[in-house]
């Protein structure tokens, strides 16, 4: 076995850490984008209304979110390969569930626990390359990560379109061999290592605050979307903006705390994740809605809608290091300004996407522009808010960074869709989800245009006098679609 730290690149034992980290980030990376593709058919096989779909998404994110600070450090402190398996098998375990689920209920059942298993095997997949490697060869292992997970989100869409035409369910049982052959190979070639000095205990009462403030917030949230106020969703709003004051609360006075609260305190820091808020609430609505619109109002073919998202992750992988290598030069301030608002031009665009819409004509210049933003937005602001970390919190910054933008989609899709009057069996309807549709994009636009605005106001760190090891803006090339990249501690 090679010991950790002391791999190479170019060397047989790093190609199979490499190899593997990247496959493992691969399955959740792929299952966030090809899921939205499959809803149109999950919808149609169990007579499902629009708020099943919405929890067949959200009940993966919820979990996720919630427990992706807690993934981390239990890889610290019990090891990073053996967590990263155990979510390995999780995830494929709770795979074959969704494939064999019998109703909706089953299936968002285990989709939740899906997000337990990404939870576990999303931050550590990293963390491995970042135990394993040592100096420059670090630095290049993250950067062929960073653009190998790249080339794994652009074939998701396209992958899950052609699977979806065959059956959804295949969406999710072709983890199972994926998963068998992660493991095998894992157990015979990557190293295992610890962090001898992870903090001694685990911060249990706040993930069960944030698992309870997340999970009542999204519920009574997207109740409130279908039906309206009622006792029993205001009861859950009520306990959800609770838990969430109690997390607070707790994570000030634990001795190891899930969300540092020092971290906030940099006006810097708290601002950008503000700004990852709002851009990745917009980005749930789209990846949720543009591919039923494609579907339900425009008349394409799952693989046909499923690609036409393709040019989003292209552009970013051609111009996203391009972008972070700008914004170390000029500051963040700029590009964090401008990017925003690029792709909210490019969700005006969509707008234009009907019945009669064409790929050429009317999808693809718009998802060129949309992507175009992100290219300019996500590297600087990952970069940012690693900056305005201390060394010793890069790691819990990352993952903070994350959870927000998890959380963010999470609410997005639990609010959004209700507010722009889409529900029940809308997504069936290509006149009433045309014009939900619609003004979906339209308040998407405007959480595009206030992060724009949010970060021209407020973050104004200028670019850093010498490069930040822990982290090379340049190599964030696929830290946008579904969750920015989170770095393990040095």
């Amino acid at each position: 076995m090679t010991t950790a730290g002391g791999l190479r690149m170019g060397t047989t034992a790093g190609r199979w850490v490499l190899f593997t980290t990247v496959l493992g980030s691969g399955l959740a990376l792929i299952d966030g984008t090809v899921v939205n593709v499959a809803l149109e058919s999950i919808g149609s096989e169990f007579d499902a209304q629009f708020t099943a779909l919405q929890w067949t998404v959200n009940a993966y994110t919820l979990t996720l979110a919630a427990l992706i600070l807690l993934g981390g450090s239990l890889g610290d402190r019990f090891g990073r390969r053996r967590v990263f398996l155990v979510g390995v098998v999780w995830f494929a375990l709770a795979s074959l569930l969704c494939g064999l689920a019998p109703d909706v209920g089953t299936l968002i059942a285990a989709r939740a626990l899906q997000g337990v298993g990404g939870a576990l095997l999303t931050p550590g997949s990293l963390a491995l390359i970042s135990a394993s490697f040592h100096g420059p060869d670090r630095a290049a292992a993250v950067g062929a990560w960073s653009g190998l997970g790249g080339i794994a989100g652009a074939i998701g869409p396209f992958l899950g379109g052609w699977l979806v035409e065959w059956s959804w369910r295949a969406v999710f049982l072709i983890n199972l061999p994926l998963a068998a052959l992660i493991v095998v190979v894992a157990l015979k070639h990557v190293p295992e290592s610890r962090d001898p000095e992870s903090a001694p205990g685990l911060d249990v009462s706040g993930t069960v605050l944030a698992v309870l403030a997340l999970g009542a917030l999204t519920y009574s949230l997207t109740g409130l979307g279908e039906s309206g106020p009622t006792p029993v969703l205001v009861t859950g709003l009520v306990v959800g903006v609770l838990a969430l004051a109690a997390f607070v609360v707790v994570e000030r006075r634990s001795k190891h705390p899930l969300v540092p609260p020092t971290l906030f305190a940099n006006r810097t820091f708290s601002a950008a994740n503000a700004v990852t808020l709002l851009i990745y609430g917009a980005l749930g609505v789209v990846f949720l809605l543009l591919v039923l619109q494609l579907q339900t109002v425009a008349g394409f073919t799952p693989l046909a809608a499923g690609t036409s998202l393709l040019p989003v992750t292209a552009v970013m992988l051609v111009f996203s290091a391009r972008a972070g290598a700008l914004a170390g030069r000029i500051g963040p301030r700029l590009p964090l300004t401008v990017g925003p608002l690029v792709s909210a031009c490019g969700l005006l665009l969509m707008l234009r996407v009907g019945a009669d819409a064409t790929w050429l004509l009317h999808v693809l210049p718009a998802v060129l522009v949309f992507g175009a933003g992100l290219a300019l937005t996500v590297a600087p602001l990952t970069a940012t808010v690693l900056d305005a970390a201390p060394d010793r919190y890069a790691g819990s910054a990352s993952g903070v960074n994350n959870a927000v933008a998890r959380a963010a989609g999470l609410l997005s899709v639990a609010v959004v869709p209700g507010l722009a009057g889409i529900s029940g069996a809308d997504y069936t309807d290509p006149a009433a989800f045309d014009s939900g549709f619609r003004t979906a994009m339209t308040i998407g636009a405007g959480l595009l245009a206030l992060a724009s605005v949010t970060a021209f106001a407020l973050v104004r760190r200028s670019a850093p006098a010498e490069p930040v090891e822990r982290v090379r803006i340049e190599e964030c090339a696929h830290c946008g679609v579904t969750g920015p990249q989170v770095h393990p501690t040095r």
